[in-house]
């Protein structure tokens, strides 16, 4: 996913239509809870002037992420659109420190794949939640003298401590 500036100055009239899946693996030694990570398809077009490359992606795949509760794997797909902004010569027509989106090239080439990496990174939730507790390869539900108390479990059950003052209101 690199093209030269003079590559795109020559594709500026047909315009560039990208589709292509790129592989990633690499994000899991950057990110140690990505578990495992599918090759990422990269579709989208290209707007392309003289001055800039605009370039309109969406970049969808999956990975595999530990429960935050209970460290079984679960799958999160992800679908990221965003626009990215390669300026071609210096301009003082965009403020580069105020928009994250614009780049200035630096070289002759511009290469995609760092920044889809990094709006790969950028969208792992913090917390993620697997669907089913009573997976086997899921952690403990209770132990000796402890259990995981649900919110529900919380609602309905009465502390055994002010269990006697339930009775002070009771009618004779």
């Amino acid at each position: 996913m690199k093209w030269t500036i003079n590559q795109l100055n020559q594709l500026a009239q047909k315009g560039l239509m990208i589709d292509e899946i790129v592989d990633v693996r690499d994000l899991m030694e950057i990110d140690k809870s990505i578990r495992d990570i599918t090759p990422v398809q990269v579709t989208g077009r290209a707007d392309l002037s003289s001055t800039k490359a605009s370039f309109h992606l969406t970049i969808s795949g999956s990975m595999i992420l530990p429960c935050s509760r209970t460290l079984v794997d679960v799958k999160f797909p992800f679908e990221i659109r965003t626009t990215e902004t390669f300026l071609l010569r210096e301009t003082s027509d965009f403020d580069l420190e105020s928009d994250d989106d614009i780049h200035q090239v630096r070289g002759e080439v511009i290469d995609l794949l760092p920044i889809i990496k990094e709006n790969i990174l950028l969208e792992i939730p913090i917390q993620i939640f697997c669907d089913d507790s009573n997976s086997e390869d899921a952690a403990p539900q209770s132990g000796q003298d402890w259990e995981v108390i649900t919110e529900d479990d919380k609602k309905n059950k009465i502390d055994p401590r002010l269990a006697g003052l339930a009775k002070f209101f009771e009618d004779e």
